[in-house]
């Protein structure tokens, strides 16, 4: 069965805003239920939200029928009677993106996700946790899209603030020549404000390859098209210093080395 990470949900804000006065305050916050199993790769946060109204799942002896219910740090916490930690690892996958792929939980006029492709291949100890798309690759886009159980790294690693590096290769229509890639390397005006200086290679004179700290919409194919190189294909190779290195349609998990020094990513630590 596919998995498809929910819609991001808050938890409802208290109707009484004096009942408890920095409750949390000095203390760890605590998570909500469904997506404190669905974090801790227990069930899929669907799949969690249908357990915790069933009354398949207590805390601290007590059955809780609310997914959005705190979940206190240290709780003990069953699901069907069984004991289940809710210790969170941080995963992260390197997913090698076909083209005519939507970076979308739903498919759109007969075009397929990339989820509907990723999600089967998963392995028991991976298949549990509710995975989100760090950032996102255009449709016709291939190369390394990864996703991740924790979203405090998806804001790490698509904030423009953490500099993180992603390096595309461009197939351009127009010649390419020093010339025409140089005002790149200084910073192009887009319609939506100016764009930081790139690192720009020229492979060959129809392959132009581009690195970005930043991940606005089209982005590279707007910097191209600004220059007068229109973009016939964009392939993305690196994320920071994690290399694509999987075939077409595969991937794989990160190691911890990788998502620390190639991520630059400390879990608790976005």
């Amino acid at each position: 069965m596919n998995r498809k990470p929910p819609s991001r949900r808050s938890p409802p804000p208290s109707s009484n805003k004096h009942a408890h006065p920095g409750r949390w305050e000095g203390k760890a916050k605590p998570d909500w239920l469904a997506r404190a199993l669905s974090r801790a790769g227990v069930l899929p946060q669907d799949e969690a939200e249908d357990a915790i109204k069933a009354g398949r799942v207590s805390v601290n002896g007590r059955v809780v029928k609310q997914p959005l219910a705190p979940v206190p740090p240290g709780a003990a916490v069953r699901v069907d009677g069984l004991p289940v930690s809710l210790e969170a690892p941080t995963r992260v996958l390197a997913f090698h993106k076909p083209a005519e792929l939507l970076t979308s939980t739903v498919g759109q006029h007969g075009v397929g996700t990339v989820y509907e492709v990723l999600l089967p291949q998963l392995p028991p100890e991976l298949a549990g946790f509710t995975w989100h798309a760090v950032g996102r690759l255009d449709r016709g886009t291939t190369g390394l899209l990864l996703f991740t159980n924790d979203d405090k790294l998806v804001t790490h690693a698509t904030s423009p603030d953490t500099h993180l590096t992603k390096r595309y290769v461009a197939t351009v229509f127009s010649e390419a020549d020093e010339e025409k890639v140089e005002p790149l390397r200084h910073g192009v005006q887009l319609e939506d404000g100016p764009a930081r200086p790139a690192k720009v290679r020229l492979r060959d004179a129809h392959t132009v390859e581009v690195t970005v700290t930043e991940g606005r919409n089209h982005q590279v194919k707007r910097m191209l098209g600004a220059v007068g190189l229109p973009v016939r294909a964009l392939h993305r190779e690196a994320v920071g210093g994690v290399e694509l290195d999987v075939p077409e349609g595969s991937f794989r998990l990160l190691t911890d080395t990788e998502v620390s020094e190639g991520l630059r990513y400390t879990p608790g630590k976005a």
